[in-house]
């Protein structure tokens, strides 16, 4: 089974702390927020006098063995069973781009690499780059090298940098830059190299990139080329 998932927190703004505080008990120590915005009903809204809420989506990487836990804290302590606390699911990632950035989203979890089980077969992957903000540009022209197409970004901010030096070896700034490409899954290890090479953490983008399985795509042409390679870190 996979062994690590990106897990997803969509809260209150002024809630996103009292979450990474929760998060860190468990020893989930790194994260990447951004900001969203809640779609109440506006008649709802109006009848209560309330403001549409400004929401914070917090990205982290747990492992498998620390999930159940913070899943049985988040209805126990979080009560996020009671409506409008928030929303948390998790997604299966299938590779990291390095040992070291595995090290680094994953310190103070327990984690063990197992063999690849589900999901296999997919003919798309969502990669997930973070990257030092301004140096998008910097990302997409070595995935496009490769044969990726576009991408997709959004402003955010690292909590945790500061484990950076001790895992990674470099210092990692707080503004980020989260790009998100989907490419063909026969592509994925080749683009992921070259944005490792030309955008990784010995450049001034300090890029960290994993990737997500993509079950089904619509509205989106990818071309069918390049040579399957061995993955850069597969979970």
């Amino acid at each position: 089974m996979y062994t690590l998932y990106l897990m997803v927190t969509i809260a209150d703004r002024n809630q996103h702390q009292k979450f990474i505080s929760f998060y860190r008990e468990y020893g989930v120590s790194v994260f990447f927020s951004s900001l969203g915005k809640g779609t109440a009903v506006l008649e709802v809204l109006h009848a209560f006098n309330l403001e549409a809420t400004e929401k914070a989506v917090l990205f982290s990487v747990v492992t498998d063995e620390t999930w159940p836990a913070i899943q049985k804290g988040l209805q126990q302590n979080m009560k996020i069973f009671i409506p409008g606390t928030g929303i948390v699911f998790t997604v299966p990632l299938s590779s990291m781009g390095g040992k070291k950035q595995l090290f680094f989203l994953t310190q103070n979890q327990d984690f063990q690499k197992k063999e690849e089980s589900v999901l296999k077969g997919t003919q798309q992957e969502l990669l997930v780059v973070a990257a030092n903000q301004g140096y998008t540009e910097t990302v997409m022209e070595a995935a496009r090298k490769k044969g990726a197409a576009g991408g997709t970004v959004i402003h955010a901010k690292g909590t945790g940098m500061e484990g950076a030096e001790k895992f990674l070896g470099v210092s990692l700034a707080a503004e980020k830059e989260l790009v998100f490409i989907v490419v063909n899954q026969e592509d994925k290890n080749s683009i992921m190299e070259s944005i490792m090479q030309e955008a990784g953490l010995s450049s001034k983008a300090k890029s960290i990139v994993f990737s997500l399985p993509v079950t089904h795509t619509a509205g989106l042409y990818l071309a069918e080329h390049g040579e399957k390679k061995d993955p850069p870190f597969s979970i």
